[in-house]
């Protein structure tokens, strides 16, 4: 199969729709209630393609929704790319898709979005799962690879790079364990929803709109202590954002003993989505 028969199963697989003023796309398994998935970069809601059916298996609703300026969502030059503008759109999103409560869950850059999300509405959040991302934000540094980014003309040139062997080769070493578990079309995908039409200036956009300061750390300090039930799910292996670093800040922030690790890196979601929907169902359980 080619990339491009991936992309097509995963557009029909779901739907688009409106919220804020731009075109979206949201995927979803039928079930009970619903569990929104943020996604984060370089990724999109294809990312959860394979977690949404393992919830719906274990009788929830998986939700997951592409940002702005990613996978098939619009890419509208005149937006707010910033973690303050995606949590904005991802809070209407919410609305347009009529999710009165529901379980987050949050991964990469998913975290400081899905957090701005939360401070919008923190009375419609039934728990909260955190993936492999960061929430002391100020002064945090980016993975090495996705540092170009940021920069530029640096940024340009480096995506400009970014073919099918070399983004599949980043893919194996930072972000996929199990070599077996994605195939080179899936991974090709990826590439090809980053880019789409604007060849990923909208991304760029995103790289370049981080707001690591003291104000959003203790915004996001304090919205994933107000949540009642919460855990910490890692993929131990991920040598971006690192156990030992990252995901001790977040087992202290969330005020939890245990942080629960997964043999995977830092897309987890690729090669270990039964054991986190079998954590993601057991949490929402257990506020009944």
């Amino acid at each position: 199969m080619r990339s491009s028969d991936v992309v097509a199963v995963h557009r029909a697989a779901g739907r688009e729709f409106d919220a804020a003023g731009v075109r979206s796309f949201v995927r979803e398994q039928s079930g009970g209630e619903a569990v929104v998935c943020m996604h984060g970069v370089p990724a999109s809601c294809f990312l959860y393609r394979k977690l949404l059916a393992e919830l719906a298996d274990r009788g929830l609703r998986g939700v997951a929704f592409d940002l702005p300026g990613l996978g098939l969502a619009s890419r509208p030059d005149q937006f707010d790319y910033s973690w303050t503008g995606l949590g904005r759109f991802g809070a209407a999103a919410v609305d347009a898709l009529a999710l009165e409560r529901f379980h987050l869950v949050v991964h990469d850059i998913g975290g400081p979005v899905g957090f701005e999300l939360a401070a919008a509405m923190p009375d419609r959040i039934l728990s909260l799962t955190i993936l492999n991302t960061i929430i002391e934000v100020e002064g945090s540094r980016r993975p090495w690879m996705m540092e170009p980014f940021a920069w530029r003309g640096v940024g340009e040139v480096w995506l400009a790079s970014m073919t099918a062997p070399v983004f599949r080769g980043l893919m194996y070493y930072a972000g996929i364990k199990d070599r077996s578990a994605t195939s080179a079309a899936e991974l090709a995908a990826y590439l090809r929803l980053l880019k789409r039409e604007d060849g990923g200036r909208a991304f760029l956009k995103i790289m370049r709109g981080f707001e690591r300061t003291a104000a959003k750390q203790a915004l996001y300090t304090q919205v994933v202590r107000a949540v009642e039930r919460v855990q910490v799910v890692w993929g131990a292996d991920d040598p971006t954002l690192k156990l030992s670093v990252y995901g001790e800040q977040a087992r202290r922030v969330a005020g939890v003993e245990t942080i629960h690790t997964v043999p995977a890196k830092h897309f987890l979601q690729e090669d270990q989505a039964p054991v986190l929907a079998d954590r993601i169902a057991g949490l929402a359980e257990s506020h009944r």
